[in-house]
C-alpha cells in the first residue's frame, strides 16, 4: 500500500505540515495549533510522516505510531541540506517532506523509560559540573586567605573541617558563614548524585539488556545504562560497526580521486556515551590483570590514545552485538560466519 509522505515541523505551539494531496495533487502547507495536532491525524489513512530528532519529537512519534503511522526521526543536519533558500516554519516543514523521501539512517524512537533514563544522566552530569566549579571557587577563595588544599573533592572533604575551624579566629564571620553555606551547597549536590545512581542501578536490576552489557569488562553503571537508553532499538544498526560510528568512535574520512585519506576519530554522535565509553577502556587498560593479546600487540604499534579509542570502538561494538543478537556476554567469544 503507498503511503504518502508528510512532513512536520514541530515547535511548542504551532506546528508546520507539508504534504501533497494524494487524491487532488494540491500541495499542502499549513500550521496547526499543538491541542489540534493528534487530531488531524488520528482519521488519516496511513502516511510516513518525517520529523527531526530535536526536542519532544520522540514524545510524537510515540503517539503518531499508536494511531498506525509510520515515523521517521532524522537528524537535523540531514534535514537542513534540503532548505536552500530562506529559514522558516513553511520552508522547514517543506525540507522535512523531501528528506523523509530519501534513503537515509532514521533514528530509533525511544520508549518512555529509555527518554526517562537519559534524563538522569543530563541531571547527574549538569550536577557533576556545578559541583565541580563551586569546589574550584571555594578553593579559589581559601587561598586568597593562605589556606591551600590539595586538588579534588575527596581532598577537599578530609581538609574543609579543620581549615574552616583554623581561619575562623582570624576572619570576619560573615566570610565564615558563606564558607560554610557553599560547602553545604557542595555536600547537598553530592547527595542529589547519589540519590540519581541509586535509581539507576534500580533500573540495572530490572531490565534484562543493561545486566547483560554490564559485564562487558569497561562497561560499568553508567555506561551500560546510557549505552541502553540512547541506542533505542539495537537493530536500528546494521552492525557493530556502524554502531561505533555513529557514536564517532572511528576515524574521519577525507578523499578525492580515488584516494582516501584517514584522519582522528570523527566525534560524531553523542558526546557523553563516547566519554563514557573511553574512560571505560582507559580503566581496562590501566586496571587489568591479563591484558589480551590483542592490546600487548596494539601498544607496541600505536600511542596509548590510540589503544584507548581503539578499545572504547571495541566495546562499543560489543555491546551491539549483546544486544542486537538477545545473549549474554562472553569473553572468549569467537565469531563464526555461516557457511
Amino acid at each position: 500500500m503507498n503511503v504518502t509522505p508528510v512532513g512536520i515541523d514541530i515547535a511548542k505551539n504551532v506546528f508546520q505540515v507539508h504534504y501533497i494531496d494524494p487524491d487532488t495533487g494540491e500541495i499542502v502547507n499549513k500550521a496547526i495549533k499543538r491541542s489540534q495536532f493528534l487530531e488531524y491525524f488520528a482519521n488519516r489513512s496511513r502516511c510516513m510522516i518525517g520529523m527531526e530528532a530535536c526536542g519532544s519529537s520522540h514524545h510524537w512519534a510515540r503517539q503518531l505510531t499508536a494511531m498506525g503511522h509510520a515515523v521517521k526521526l532524522m537528524p537535523a543536519k540531514f534535514v537542513k541540506a534540503f532548505n536552500i533558500r530562506n529559514k522558516n516554519d513553511a520552508a522547514d516543514a517543506r525540507a522535512i517532506w523531501l528528506a523523509v523521501q530519501q534513503p537515509s539512517k532514521a533514528v530509533a524512537v525511544k520508549t518512555e523509560m529509555q527518554q526517562a533514563v537519559l534524563m538522569m544522566h543530563r541531571q547527574r552530569e549538569q550536577l557533576v559540573k556545578f559541583r565541580t566549579m563551586q569546589i574550584n571557587c571555594l578553593r579559589g577563595m581559601l587561598a586568597e586567605f593562605g589556606e591551600v588544599m590539595g586538588a579534588g573533592r575527596v581532598a577537599m572533604a578530609k581538609a574543609i573541617p579543620d581549615t574552616i575551624a583554623r581561619i575562623e579566629e582570624r576572619l570576619p564571620k560573615v566570610l565564615i558563614d558563606s564558607l560554610r553555606d557553599q560547602w553545604s551547597r557542595i555536600e547537598k549536590m553530592g547527595e542529589e548524585i547519589s540519590t540519581i545512581e541509586r535509581r539507576l542501578r534500580e533500573w540495572k536490576k530490572e531490565d534484562r539488556a543493561v545486566k547483560a552489557i554490564f559485564e562487558i569488562p569497561g562497561v560499568g553503571l553508567l555506561t551500560a545504562t546510557a549505552a541502553v537508553a540512547m541506542m533505542g532499538d539495537p537493530k536500528a544498526f546494521k552492525s557493530g560497526r556502524e554502531f561505533a560510528a555513529w557514536a564517532g568512535l572511528v576515524p574521519k574520512q577525507t578523499g578525492t580521486g580515488g584516494k582516501v585519506s584517514l584522519h582522528g576519530i570523527s566525534k560524531r554522535g553523542d558526546t557523553y556515551l563516547r566519554m563514557l565509553l573511553i574512560h571505560g577502556a582507559r580503566a581496562v587498560l590501566t586496571h587489568a590483570k591479563v591484558p589480551t593479546p590483542w592490546i600487548e600487540e596494539l601498544k607496541k604499534r600505536r600511542p596509548l590514545n590510540v589503544v584507548v579509542v581503539a578499545l572504547a570502538n571495541k566495546i562499543a561494538r560489543t555491546i551491539w552485538a549483546v544486544l542486537a543478537h538477545g545473549r549474554s556476554y562472553e569473553r572468549d567469544y569467537v565469531s563464526v560466519k555461516p557457511s
